[in-house]
C-alpha cells in the first residue's frame, strides 16, 4: 500500500526552489563573503537529497536525468583546469582576474575567474553528496 503524500510533495516542490535559489546566492557571493563553491554545493545537493527522500528514485531520475558521478568528475576537471589555465598563460597556478558585471537578478556583481574554480568545487560536491546518498539508499 502506497501512502498518498500530496501535501509533502507539494511543499517540497516549493522548498526545493527556495533551497536552489539560496544555494546559487551562496555560490555567487562566496568570493567576497562567507559562502562559495563548497557551501553552495552542499546547499544545492540538499535540494536533490530532499527530492530523493520525498519522491521515489525512479521519479526523480526521470525528471533529473543526470549521472551525478559524471557531474562530480566534470567538476573536479573544471577546478583543476582553471589552475592549469593560468599556467598556460604564463602566470602562477590558480592566478585570478576580476571584473564587475550587472546581472539581471543580482544587480552589480563582481565576477572573477575564481568563480570557475568555485563552480568546479560546487559541481564536485553536488555529484559526490548525491552519489553517496544514492549508494546508501541502494543498501537499505
Amino acid at each position: 500500500m502506497k501512502i498518498n503524500d500530496v501535501i509533502l510533495q507539494t511543499v517540497t516542490k516549493i522548498v526545493v526552489f527556495i533551497i536552489l535559489t539560496f544555494g546559487v546566492e551562496l555560490f555567487l557571493s562566496g568570493h567576497n563573503n562567507p559562502g562559495g563553491g563548497f557551501i553552495g554545493g552542499l546547499v544545492l545537493s540538499s535540494a536533490f537529497v530532499l527530492l530523493y527522500l520525498v519522491f521515489d528514485i525512479e521519479t526523480v531520475r526521470k525528471g533529473i536525468p543526470f549521472d551525478f558521478k559524471k557531474i562530480a568528475a566534470f567538476g573536479a576537471l573544471l577546478a583543476v583546469g582553471t589552475g592549469l589555465g593560468s599556467v598556460l598563460f604564463g602566470s602562477a597556478f590558480l592566478t585570478q582576474t576580476a571584473s564587475h558585471f550587472n546581472l539581471p537578478v543580482f544587480g552589480e556583481t563582481e565576477l572573477s575567474t575564481v568563480v570557475l574554480f568555485e563552480a568546479g568545487v560546487a559541481l564536485t560536491v553536488v555529484g559526490v553528496v548525491v552519489t553517496i546518498i544514492l549508494s546508501i539508499s541502494e543498501d537499505v
